[in-house]
């Protein structure tokens, strides 16, 4: 192979030639997985810019170059021979926290990698915390240290720092080790199904779609009149549909300030919209001033019967807090008992939910239900109660008391 396109030092081999990542992931497919990490931009558009993707598969260090830093600007360089990897069913694809990396993969190429495997989310289920981070990760099981310098770089500009390729390749040489100690313990555990439970979000393509339709849910809104909700609607549908054209952040079309202050003025003409304390000078006219005032109008014109109905929040005095408080210990011991985040099996809302009466959710499904649902629906129904013997709570059945 023609190593003189790696560009600089063997140690940190930055490929950008189709050819070039054509030979790395004919030697990756040979392995039973291949660690995936990105580095991108996002502050001055609306879809993240890719600027630099790490892999690696199995192996050490980066003498046999079975690490290297794939180079997305690089002029004539396709991406089609990673895309093939990422398509190979005999290659689990290992991201640490894979959302967003996925989502730029989703869009830019209408691709999810599969198999896939989250370290955050085995490590949450292995019982390493909520959300863990990566450099948690690194330091507990890889037992190393990462330096973070870099972290916050232009990684579009180029040429790459050697400090910035380094501290980028440690994305993914440490992660292999991360990978085989959580696998092991998932096998181990009999846990593996849980975390590809999990994995059905982050492999939906619909997960990474935004539809302006329903832009507005996102909105912490002032008031819940159903006409200022309609407005509201179609100006945030208007507002994410331009930047998603335009490929800008929404906050350059205008902030979610500004857009409440619009579905208050409800303004009809430019000379209205001139007279908005919060609109940037540019929304104020051309193509922004005229979709505003569109949305304005459209918004005015729902039908009574069709107005929007604020998003239900569940009113405190629906929840019974006395067993909201039982389930939260319930949890609590559940979690510790199961070695699982907390937050991975419930959240605080749907513990709110069950109070309130609601018997359905995602704490009810799967492993979920094992671990937790289950009693915590025996415990709604009265079938069980909570002891604690020293520092641990333990279930007892009510019909034992009773007896």
């Amino acid at each position: 192979m023609d190593k003189t396109n790696l560009m600089a030092a063997k140690n940190i081999p930055l490929i950008t030639t189709t050819d070039l990542l054509a030979a790395f992931c004919a030697r990756a497919a040979k392995y039973p997985y291949v660690t995936v990490d990105t580095e991108f931009l996002r502050e001055r558009t609306y879809y993240s810019k890719l600027c630099l993707v790490q892999l690696a598969y199995p192996g050490e260090g980066v003498d046999d170059d079975e690490a290297i830093l794939l180079d997305p600007l690089a002029e004539g360089l396709s991406m089609e021979p990673l895309y093939e990897l990422f398509r190979d069913a005999g290659v689990v694809k290992v991201f640490h926290a894979a959302r967003q990396d996925l989502e730029i993969f989703c869009v830019d190429a209408d691709l999810i990698p599969a198999p896939l495997f989250d370290t955050q989310v085995a490590a949450m289920v292995c019982g390493f915390g909520e959300q863990v981070g990566y450099e948690t990760l690194v330091r507990k099981i890889a037992k190393a240290s990462l330096d973070k310098s870099s972290r916050f770089t232009d990684w579009s500009r180029r040429p790459l720092t050697d400090a910035q390729m380094t501290y980028a390749l440690a994305d993914v040489t440490h992660l292999r080790t991360i990978y085989e100690f959580l696998a092991a313990r998932l096998d181990k555990t009999g846990r593996r199904a849980w975390v590809e439970e999990e994995m059905a979000v982050l492999t939906d393509p619909a997960t990474y779609r935004v539809n302006p339709e329903a832009a507005w849910e996102r909105l912490k809104m002032r008031t819940s009149s159903p006409r200022f909700l309609a407005i509201a609607k179609e100006l945030a549908s208007f507002r994410e549909a331009f930047a998603q054209d335009r490929n800008i952040p929404r906050s350059r079309v205008y902030k979610d300030d500004a857009l409440m202050e619009l579905a208050s003025t409800k303004p009809t003409s430019h000379q209205d919209l001139g007279k908005s304390r919060l609109l940037l000078r540019e929304a104020r006219r051309g193509d922004i001033a005229d979709g505003i005032i569109a949305a304005v109008a459209k918004g005015q014109a729902v039908p009574q019967d069709q107005l929007p109905k604020p998003p239900k929040s569940r009113d405190r005095a629906e929840i019974n807090a006395g067993l909201s408080d039982l389930l939260r210990v319930l949890l609590k011991a559940k979690a510790e008992e199961a070695g699982v985040a907390q937050k991975l099996i419930a959240t605080a809302s749907d513990l709110d939910d069950i109070a309130s009466g609601i018997r359905t959710g995602d704490w009810l499904k799967g492993w979920r239900g094992k671990v937790f649902g289950a009693d915590a629906l025996r415990l709604c129904n009265g079938e069980i109660a909570l002891s604690c013997q020293g520092t641990a709570v333990k279930i007892v059945e009510v019909s034992q008391l009773s007896g």
